[in-house]
């Protein structure tokens, strides 16, 4: 088990068909794409951290809607544990503040990128539910 761990929260900003990613310019994953978000300060809950972290980093205010899922990963440095909600734009404009790049990305069709190991397994949860994607496990509907 790993010593050091960390928890944080992500953002799963749906615009119709399309979820948001970003990348990161950054560390030892620079380049790599993730879901927008970050640590949870002491005293906040989950979506209030995650509201304030959408802020700081792309500008914009976000609703939190449903919880998707909490990943466990384990990266070589650290232990991390995420948090991950559905979420859509309420107010301003996705501007990045602190990534090297974002796309919209197809609901059917998120591989298009390098996504770092702990969000690849937040796809491959979306995927599950996704009428049309090559993983897809049920005919249900987002």
């Amino acid at each position: 088990m790993k010593e050091k761990k960390i928890k944080v929260v992500a953002a799963v900003i749906r615009r119709g068909e399309l979820l948001f990613a970003t990348q990161r310019g950054y560390g030892d994953y620079k380049d790599w794409w993730e879901f927008p978000g970050g640590k949870i300060e002491p005293g906040e809950t989950p979506r209030e951290a995650l509201v304030r972290e959408i802020q700081e980093e792309l500008g914009a205010k976000i609703a939190v809607d449903d919880y998707l899922l909490t990943v466990e990963y384990d990266y070589p440095e650290f232990h991390l544990s995420m948090d991950c909600f559905w979420c859509h734009v309420v107010e301003g404009q996705l501007t990045l503040l602190e990534h090297e790049a974002s796309r919209w990305l197809p609901i059917h069709d998120l591989r298009q990128v390098k996504w770092l190991l702990a969000d690849m397994l937040v796809i491959e949860e979306i995927e599950k539910y996704v009428p049309g994607t090559l993983y897809c496990k049920t005919e249900t509907v987002l």
